[in-house]
């Protein structure tokens, strides 16, 4: 792959960081900097970080981590939706999505990283032979979602209080999920 097409991959692969960082931003209402840097650190790292496993993995476990990629990605951002939802109409019962939370940063960098699983899979069969042939596309992937995660996050803010005046932050987030976990299963499903 040359240097765009590393680019472009990585915006593919951050995506999923922007929307959910979108959604963070609507539900925070005001900018908090240490959670911002905090999630774009963490979606940037495991999406750098899930092809190297991927990669590595390769040589291990190929069919296993193809096969099951994308239920895992789905099953965990549906469950994490499906809470979100849930807390929207049930606010007595369950706490409050919080994206200061470090343990649900944590859920959704793996959530939405998953997927990125398969691009070390690629790697691994397109001449990506040693670890520091992987350095240069795993920091572009890493830089890419970083920002990308700033910027939706910023958005988020921007636009959060007209979102909050018409519906409710949480369930626009666990729909979110839930589309992006349908939409990375339908995808692998179809490829198949």
């Amino acid at each position: 792959m040359d240097i765009i097409d590393l680019w472009l991959l990585g915006a593919a692969l951050a995506m999923d960081c922007f929307t959910v960082s979108i959604v963070c931003g609507i539900i925070m209402s005001k900018p908090k900097w240490g959670t911002i840097l905090r999630i774009a650190f963490l979606f940037g790292f495991f999406q750098a970080m899930m092809p190297l496993i991927g990669w590595w993995g390769t040589h291990y476990f190929k069919d296993y981590i193809e096969a099951i990629d994308h239920w895992i990605a789905f099953g965990l951002l549906a469950f994490l939706g499906g809470k979100m939802i849930w807390g929207t109409f049930h606010e007595d019962e369950i706490e409050p999505f919080n994206p200061s939370d470090t343990k649900k940063q944590l859920e959704l960098s793996i959530a939405t990283s998953i997927d990125a699983l398969a691009v070390g899979i690629s790697f691994a069969c397109t001449g990506y032979e040693t670890f520091n042939s992987l350095i240069v596309p795993l920091a572009i992937i890493g830089i890419t979602s970083f920002a990308f995660s700033i910027a939706g996050n910023g958005i988020g803010l921007k636009f959060g209080e007209k979102v909050r005046k018409r519906l409710k932050p949480e369930l626009l987030g666990g729909l979110v999920l839930i589309f992006i976990g349908v939409k990375v299963l339908l995808s692998h499903l179809m490829a198949e």
